[in-house]
């Protein structure tokens, strides 16, 4: 095994940033991308996730993913932002491929890599292999380790908690991203393991960010944080407070929930409004920089209609919610 200081990532808020690319070419935007890291990092984010899903990373070549890491890293020097984290997304579809994007990570100069299991052969993929496959990269892997759940991308594929639970004591495996939502599995895999020195499991929607962290667990990596990082950061705050005395500071918690609400509206209507390219395309007209420009098979989305929609319908109420949670974003 690699010789690594295998600790999980500070527990927090994590951004899995967007990549803006040129309308026409589809080459990066490098201004717009620093752009966006800067006002993340500014927003208060703990770390961010670069070729995440939102990141566009199977779209992009292996000299690009490391550039993107690479670039990231330095833009974050740059400005003052030392302490913000990077962890890079690493996974491919044959463990070959994964170790190698593993290593390239490292050089890039990420802090911890974030793997998703195989789908190609979804079919195949018991849990025998699927133990195997993150026992081998993990084991070769120069960075810690952490699964990433997200059977939306995986052709269904969804680790339980006992399968994670099997992964966790590995000595280079550090944590979880559970896009799959599963409140149940936060708590059991947070109850079992110490965030801080043994395991981090981190919800991987925005929807469950403060319940996630009242059930012992890390934090969020959540798409919503790309739009409004500082009211994230807020409810993190907030939570934080309530934690050092939960009598004195039971408004806190309540003011946390106020603010949950507005989120999880928010991040169900980025959703229906189209995923990463409803996520660009919300950046691009409320912070005036970078546009809905994704890579296909993705298809950019225009907010025209939504913006124009009759409040009383659903696209409606989506595109309320979303002015709601911005309009917060600005006030803070």
């Amino acid at each position: 095994m690699t010789s690594v200081s295998s600790t999980p990532p500070p527990p927090g808020l994590y951004v899995p940033a967007v990549l803006f690319f040129h309308a026409e070419s589809e080459d990066i935007d490098w201004d717009s991308y620093a752009k966006h890291i800067r006002r993340l990092a500014e927003g208060g984010v703990t770390g961010i996730l670069i070729q995440g899903s939102n990141g566009e990373a199977q779209h992009l070549s292996h000299e690009e993913r490391a550039k993107t890491i690479a670039f990231a890293r330095e833009t974050l020097d740059s400005a003052g932002f030392q302490n913000v984290v990077v962890i890079a997304g690493t996974g491919a579809q044959s463990a070959r491929e994964t170790k190698q994007l593993c290593k390239d990570a490292k050089e890039a100069g990420a802090g911890w890599v974030l793997v998703l299991t195989p789908s190609t052969w979804a079919p195949a993929m018991g849990v025998d292999k699927i133990l195997a496959f993150h026992r081998d990269v993990a084991s070769a892997s120069p960075l810690p380790y952490m699964i990433y759940n997200f059977p939306v991308v995986t052709a269904g594929i969804d680790l339980d908690s006992d399968v994670v639970s099997a992964l966790a004591p590995h000595p280079n495996i550090v944590g979880t991203k559970l896009s799959c939502g599963n409140i149940g599995k936060i708590l059991r895999l947070s109850a079992e393991y110490d965030y801080r020195s043994e395991f981090a499991t981190f919800a991987g929607k925005s929807d469950v960010f403060l319940h996630t962290l009242l059930s012992g667990g890390a934090g969020v990596i959540g798409a919503l944080v790309n739009v409004v990082p500082k009211v994230h950061s807020k409810v993190y705050q907030l939570f934080l407070e309530y934690q050092k005395d939960p009598v004195r500071n039971a408004g806190k918690l309540n003011e946390a929930f106020d603010l949950q609400k507005e989120i999880s509206a928010a991040d169900w209507a980025v959703s229906k409004i189209g995923g990463v390219g409803g996520v660009k395309s919300i950046v691009a007209r409320e912070f005036a920089y970078g546009n809905d420009t994704v890579r296909g098979p993705l298809l950019s989305v225009s907010l025209n209609s939504l913006v124009e929609s009759n409040v009383n319908t659903k696209e409606g109420k989506w595109w309320k919610a979303v002015q709601k949670v911005i309009e917060i974003e600005k006030s803070l």
